[in-house]
C-alpha cells in the first residue's frame, strides 16, 4: 500500500559524504516511523538508523552513530540519511523501510541504493 524508493547511492571514496533519499509514494497518510537498513551480499539485513514521525526521535546503530544523520521531510513524503566520513564498510546496498503505528516490524520495503565506499 506504501510504496518506497531510494535514491542517492553511488561510488565515493573513503571519507567522503553521501546523502541518501527515499521518497514514498501511494498511502503516505499514516504517520510511520521510517528506518534505514543495510545489507550485503550473503549477510543478515542490519539496523542503521530510525526517525519517529514528528522527528521527535532518532535512533543510530553504533557502527554508524556520530556520522550519519537521519530526518524526515513529511511534506516531501520523503525520508534522508546524510552520511559523512564514509568508510570501506559502509559499503552495502541501503534500504529504506517504513514502520506502521504499533507495529514492531517494517511493513514496506525499497528495493534499495548501492553504496561504494573506496579504501
Amino acid at each position: 500500500q506504501v510504496q518506497l524508493a531510494e535514491s542517492g547511492g553511488g561510488l565515493v571514496q573513503a571519507g567522503g559524504s553521501l546523502r541518501l533519499s527515499c521518497a514514498a509514494s501511494g498511502r503516505t497518510f499514516s504517520r510511520y516511523a521510517m528506518g534505514w537498513f543495510r545489507q550485503a551480499p550473503g549477510k543478515e539485513r542490519e539496523f542503521v538508523a530510525r526517525i519517529t514521525w514528528s522527528s521527535s526521535s532518532t535512533y543510530y546503530a553504533e557502527s554508524v552513530q556520530g556520522r550519519f544523520t537521519i530526518s524526515r521531510d513529511n511534506a516531501k513524503n520523503t525520508v534522508y540519511l546524510q552520511m559523512n566520513s564514509l568508510k570501506p564498510e559502509d559499503t552495502d546496498v541501503y534500504y529504506c523501510a517504513a514502520q506502521e503505528p504499533g507495529n514492531s516490524l517494517y511493513s514496506y520495503w525499497g528495493q534499495g541504493t548501492q553504496v561504494t565506499v573506496s579504501s
